[in-house]
């Protein structure tokens, strides 16, 4: 397969009609340019340049991979352009999963900043509510990195982002101390979460820590849909900090004793120029807490 460097040799001499003025735009000597012109002319199987007094002249062959020659190198710029853009983010793609209960609190306050600091870059969002799908995305090649809890099954680099408070969320009405034993949700109704929502399984393994079994009354996939079930007087719900908002209109109280969990960054790519910065972004910011929860009891 013929090499650029020879495709720019030729395009080079066609360009100077003549072998020696080539070399000297190329910073080439003259013995090297004919070396990969003749293996050019090899690996096609026919003369390219017609050798003439003074200087060169292309033969009916080399007229006709001129063309092909020149889109050649115009492609191998192109690459060069677009890696360099995407390693300095002004273009290309940035594929980011997240646990859906983070988006909102911590991820898209960055976002707005990328966008307005990148806006040729494109970055394409998969929320998901399972830690280890969220893995298994970075692990098939499927996201650039991910945001959220520390997953099961993962054996790749985890960078700590902060960690994350479960609270209790509930309606106004419903009395609660300033600070809940987690052995009181024993007799409580819970708005709780299916299955397929690693909250589910986590909160329940916490559970027996405690010696507590939690009685669902309902289940969702949706953080923030417990949050307002719980808020409309259904139950009450494990709540993670980041999913709550400002104007949450129940009741939220902190645990006791306290339940936090790890919040990492998942790449595969950590020296990826793109990847890197985001991550460093991200951890800046760190875990921020909602005002409904700094301002409760």
């Amino acid at each position: 397969m013929p090499t650029l460097r020879s495709l720019e040799c030729l395009v080079a001499v066609l360009d100077a009609g003549s072998v020696t003025e080539a070399a000297a735009r190329l910073h080439l000597s003259q013995p090297a340019l004919s070396h990969q012109l003749a293996a050019l002319e090899k690996e096609i199987g026919t003369p390219l340049l017609e050798r003439l007094p003074r200087g060169v002249r292309p033969t009916a062959a080399g007229r006709a991979v001129a063309a092909d020659a020149r889109a050649a190198l115009a492609a191998a710029d192109r690459v060069v352009a677009t890696g360099r853009a995407g390693a300095d983010g002004s273009d290309g793609l940035l594929r980011v999963a997240c646990a859906e209960s983070m988006t909102v609190a911590l991820l898209a306050p960055v976002l707005r900043v990328w966008r307005r600091r990148r806006p040729g870059l494109g970055i394409a969002l998969t929320e998901l509510s399972s830690a280890d799908e969220l893995a298994g995305l970075v692990e098939a090649g499927m996201a650039d990195l991910a945001i959220g809890p520390r997953p099961t099954r993962w054996t790749g680099p985890a960078e700590l982002i902060g960690r994350e408070e479960v609270v209790v969320a509930a309606a106004k009405n419903h009395e609660l101390p300033g600070e809940v034993p987690f052995a009181s949700l024993a007799t409580e109704p819970i708005v709780h979460y299916h299955p397929d929502n690693g909250l589910s399984g986590w909160l329940d393994a916490v559970a027996a820590e405690h010696g507590v079994t939690l009685t669902a009354t309902t289940r969702t996939r949706s953080t923030a849909t417990a949050a307002q079930l719980a808020a409309a007087g259904l139950g009450v719900a494990l709540v993670p900090a980041t999913a709550l908002s400002g104007s949450f209109p129940g009741s939220l109280r902190r645990l006791d004793p306290p339940l936090s969990r790890d919040v990492v960054l998942l790449t595969l790519t950590p020296n990826d120029p793109l990847v890197h910065r985001f991550g460093a972004d991200l951890l800046r910011r760190g875990i921020p807490v909602p005002s409904a929860v700094a301002a409760s009891p």
